[in-house]
């Protein structure tokens, strides 16, 4: 889905028409929210939006995997794999699953960590405890209350913000803002700007972390395009993200085409995108998101990897151990046995 351009403007006449539906909507959405979740037996962290889109859930999802890691933890990720045809629930295998089958998020993780599919994501937490999993990484799911979370960290674009802050259909909110915010723990604004502002500092009046990171180009990958002209493409939530990225890494993009998030590429346009690039002399680049769905037809592409890097590194640390803590604390009382003797507690 391409976003309509009055989300990220003033509220307009498109907006207001719109405003009936995205009452009704967030009304549902609303009271979905606040259902109680499954508890998966084992510490949930889950990254989403408050919006549709994308805000750079893939990038924290995998700076939050080696966190992880390195606090001696065993990550799996959790994903609904949009986009793919297979329901699942079944481990992300990159020798046997394309794109087409689990998604393109899913299939670009599991070169990382361990990617359990699942349509129903309750069905995912048994098949992410088999793997050894201690700790679930929930890719998106922020609305979804199947399944209960020891800490939401809510990721998003500095720039962008939350562009008109209407409800779908009349704008990009998933649910009413007050109320995500209410269940946001921690807000991760990636990115330079001011349009987050306003929703970073409702966050730290309820004294929740607001953390700064930067998405950063792998050294490899601007040794890779050095001194080349670009044709750069991409099919994302937000496509203008990337073209930035390059640019400000030094990479001279000198052509740009920007398709709907999740875009399913025919042959015919990537014939037609590396023809254009033979031309003009121009090196075809693209995100690693898009060339997880490109296959076979990625062969004359370029990736451009970025990873997120946090300013206060220390602070996601103690974030994150903290809520590990409180998870796990929480846990043993509720199986340790009762004064009384006999049987479990649940509190």
């Amino acid at each position: 889905m391409r976003e309509p351009a009055f989300w990220h403007r003033p509220a307009s006449w498109r907006s207001r028409l719109l405003m009936p539906l995205a009452a009704l909507y967030g009304a549902v959405a609303g009271q979905r929210m606040q259902r109680d979740g499954f508890d998966a037996g084992i510490p949930v962290l889950c990254v989403g939006n408050y919006h549709t889109g994308g805000a750079g859930k893939t990038p924290t999802v995998l700076a939050l995997t080696k966190l992880l890691r390195d606090l001696g933890e065993t990550p799996v990720v959790l994903s609904r794999g949009y986009g793919g045809r297979l329901r699942g629930p079944v481990m992300v295998d990159l020798a046997r699953h394309t794109a087409a089958d689990v998604g393109d998020e899913p299939l670009m993780l599991a070169r990382t960590v361990p990617v359990a599919v699942a349509r129903d994501r309750l069905g995912g937490v048994p098949l992410a405890r088999s793997q050894g999993a201690s700790v679930i990484l929930m890719d998106d799911g922020f609305q979804n209350p199947a399944i209960a979370r020891d800490a939401s960290l809510i990721v998003i674009d500095a720039s962008r913000g939350i562009g008109n802050a209407c409800v779908f259909p009349a704008g990009p909110l998933r649910a009413p803002l007050d109320l995500q915010l209410a269940r946001t723990d921690a807000l991760i604004v990636i990115g330079d700007g001011t349009g987050a502002d306003a929703v970073a500092a409702a966050i730290a009046v309820r004294g929740r972390p607001v953390l700064s990171a930067h998405l950063k180009p792998t050294d490899a990958s601007i040794a890779a395009l050095g001194g080349k002209r670009v044709l750069a493409f991409a099919g994302i939530g937000d496509p203008g993200r990337f073209f930035r990225t390059l640019r400000a890494a030094g990479i001279e993009v000198v052509s740009e085409r920007a398709f709907a998030d999740h875009h399913p590429f025919s042959q015919s346009e990537i014939e037609a995108l590396i023809a254009e690039a033979a031309r003009d002399g121009l090196t075809l680049v693209t995100t690693e998101k898009d060339l997880a769905r490109l296959g076979s037809l990625a062969n004359e592409i370029v990736p451009f990897p970025v990873t997120l890097e946090f300013e206060d590194t220390a602070a996601l640390r103690k974030f994150v151990s903290d809520r590990l803590f409180k998870a796990r604390e929480k846990q043993y009382r509720i199986s340790s046995p009762s004064p009384g003797g006999g049987g479990s507690t649940r509190v």
